[in-house]
Formats: C-alpha cells, sequence, structure tokens
C-alpha cells in the first residue's frame, strides 16, 4: 500500500508537471502569435522617413495653406466688423445727440409759439375791444367791408349788445353771411 500511494502521488507529481507545461506551452503560443502578428504590422507600415506616396506631403501643405487662409480672411472679417462696430457707436453717439439737440430745438419752438399765441390773442382780443367800444354805425362800416369768417371771428367774441348793435347797422346780405358763419363755426364738434 505504501508502494501504490507512492506511485499515485508520483503520477500525480507527473501529471501537475504535464499540464503546467501545456500551459507554460499554451501562453508562449499566444505571445508568440502577437509577437508575430506585431511584427507584421510593423513590417505593413511605412516609416516617416520611408513615404513611398509623394503627393502626401503636398496634399497636407494644400491643407495648410487653405486653413492659413481662411484664418486670413476670418481675421479680416473680424477686422471689418470691429471697423463697423466702431462706427455705429459712433452714428448711435452723434444720433442721440442730434435728438437731443432737436428736442431742445423743439422746447424752444413751442415756448416762442406760446409766446406768440399769447401775443396774437392779445392783439385780437384788443381789437375786439376796440370794435367793441366804437359807436355800432361806425363800426358796422368797417364790418361791411370784412370777409365774414373773418368778421364772424371778432362777432364771436364780443359781448352781445355789442356784436347786436354792429349786426343791426349791416346790410341784410353781409349780416345773413356772417351769422351763417357763426352758426356753421361750431357744428362739426360733436354733441356727445
Amino acid at each position: 500500500m505504501v508502494k501504490s500511494k507512492h506511485k499515485l502521488r508520483k503520477r500525480g507529481r507527473g501529471t501537475l508537471a504535464t499540464i503546467a507545461g501545456l500551459l507554460v506551452l499554451s501562453a508562449l503560443l499566444r505571445v508568440g502569435d502577437y509577437v508575430g502578428h506585431a511584427v507584421a504590422l510593423e513590417a505593413e507600415t511605412p516609416q516617416h522617413s520611408e513615404m513611398s506616396d509623394p503627393k502626401q506631403p503636398s496634399d497636407v501643405q494644400a491643407v495648410l495653406n487653405a486653413l492659413q487662409a481662411r484664418e486670413n480672411r476670418v481675421i479680416e472679417k473680424e477686422r471689418k466688423l470691429r471697423l463697423r462696430m466702431a462706427a455705429l457707436r459712433e452714428a448711435d453717439l452723434k444720433i442721440a445727440k442730434r435728438l437731443e439737440e432737436l428736442r431742445a430745438a423743439e422746447l424752444t419752438l413751442r415756448e416762442t409759439l406760446a409766446l406768440a399765441d399769447n401775443a396774437a390773442e392779445a392783439d385780437i382780443a384788443k381789437l375786439t375791444n376796440v370794435y367793441e367800444n366804437m359807436k355800432p354805425k361806425e363800426a358796422s362800416q368797417l364790418f361791411e367791408t370784412m370777409d365774414p369768417s373773418f368778421a364772424a371771428g371778432f362777432l364771436g367774441r364780443m359781448k352781445p349788445a355789442a356784436a347786436a348793435g354792429i349786426m343791426a347797422g349791416l346790410s341784410p346780405e353781409v349780416a345773413y353771411s356772417i351769422s351763417v358763419v357763426l352758426v356753421g363755426r361750431n357744428a362739426s364738434v360733436p354733441t356727445e
């Protein structure tokens, strides 16, 4: 029994050694396969110093030239855009300044027109007062020669008693024309 155990152990060791050897051999074959494959790839790949295609450097140069030309165009467009933006900012400032000047001129014009309107209103009020204080017969002679719409403007501003005295001294045709203008002045004003 001792002998058979010893034989089994020896046989077991031999089996283990055989399996280990096969594993190592398998590993070497695999590594060798990869190394062979890598060597084959290396042999197929051209080295930079051994370029077989003479067109490749000119193609690369053409691409580089095209990229450089495009970059130059972009730089030029950016420069023009910056110049245009600066011109637009300057134009905006000039427009803003001009608008401020126009607003100031408009305010001055409004003040001037208000003064002129007030002066004209004051002149008309004075003249109306003069006509009111004239004798009706003398005022009627003046109103007889006036344009009916012009005369109606004065008569509409007068006190009713003074206007009635002047109208009474006018010829019926002139009095009628002035009356039509006086009545029609506010005819287009909406009632409600």
